[in-house]
């Protein structure tokens, strides 16, 4: 259980699935372990936020546990979607916490948002990756299915394609350097939030599956989550493996509880 998530499913406000799916991670693998790492490297948090003045334990967090995945992706996702179709029909907000970063597809389906927003090094508009429709690589792409928008922060990297399908109308890229001075500016249309740890700067998240260098710092990436969370109608942290010392763990689950402080500080 991720720690203070311990309401129950009828009062959940929040309710957080693990989704430890590794199908098509294409360098370095290990995000299976992803869920069951962020939620051991967060047990060490006090409750206590002082900059919202709010305990986590005292917010309805409810922790579902994992669904794990099945050999067949498509079917996987529809899974996982089922089930956060189910606690937001109910009132909670769905948060994910993966696993590579396709489950994010699931999320969004399930949320239906106007706008998607992600954290990540990679455009991930590619219509397949090595053969493969529904990979890490596709899961921009997979949103602009449902959401009007896809505004991708702290991008470095995509072939060529991806930057030209990247240069329409539906598709914002804000570099790294950029980041700071970017707000929302969502007007009333709801937004679904994704964080791919591999956003960040790998010297301060080494453990993920295809790193980039010269990205956003955890400073950089908590602002970003202060300003959208209070807009989100649903949330994911991706794409953590176990190939490091826990450092990509525990900022994956700091953000988690940034995301429910600022969103429930919010109202």
């Amino acid at each position: 259980m991720f720690p203070g998530a311990d309401a129950t499913r009828d009062e959940a406000a929040y309710a957080l699935v693990g989704a430890p799916l590794d199908a098509s991670t294409s360098f370095e693998p290990g995000a299976r372990f992803g869920p069951d790492r962020v939620r051991r490297y967060a047990e060490h948090f006090d409750d206590y936020d002082h900059r919202t003045g709010q305990h986590f334990s005292a917010l309805s967090v409810c922790d579902h546990g994992d669904i794990g995945p099945t050999a067949d992706t498509d079917e996987y996702l529809t899974f996982v979607e089922s089930a956060l179709s189910e606690f937001r029909d109910a009132g909670a907000l769905p948060m994910l916490v993966g696993g590579e970063h396709t489950v994010t597809v699931a999320g969004v389906r399930a949320v239906d948002p106007d706008v998607f927003v992600c954290l990540d090094a990679h455009l991930d508009l590619r219509e397949s990756y090595a053969g493969d429709p529904l990979s890490h690589a596709t899961v921009t792409r997979h949103a602009l299915e449902v959401a009007d928008e896809a505004v991708v922060l702290g991008a470095r990297t995509g072939s060529e394609a991806e930057w030209e399908r990247a240069s329409e109308s539906d598709v914002t890229v804000v570099p790294p350097e950029d980041v700071a001075d970017w707000s929302p500016g969502f007007d009333d249309r709801s937004v679904y939030l994704s964080v791919d740890v591999d956003g960040f700067d790998p010297a301060h998240a080494p453990g993920t599956g295809t790193k980039e260098p010269f990205g956003l710092t955890p400073r950089e990436g908590r602002r970003v989550l202060a300003d959208v969370a209070p807009l989100a109608d649903g949330f994911d942290a991706v794409e953590v493996n176990d190939r490091d010392d826990g450092q990509s763990a525990v900022l994956a689950a700091k953000l988690i509880r940034e995301f429910v402080y600022r969103h429930a500080a919010d109202g």
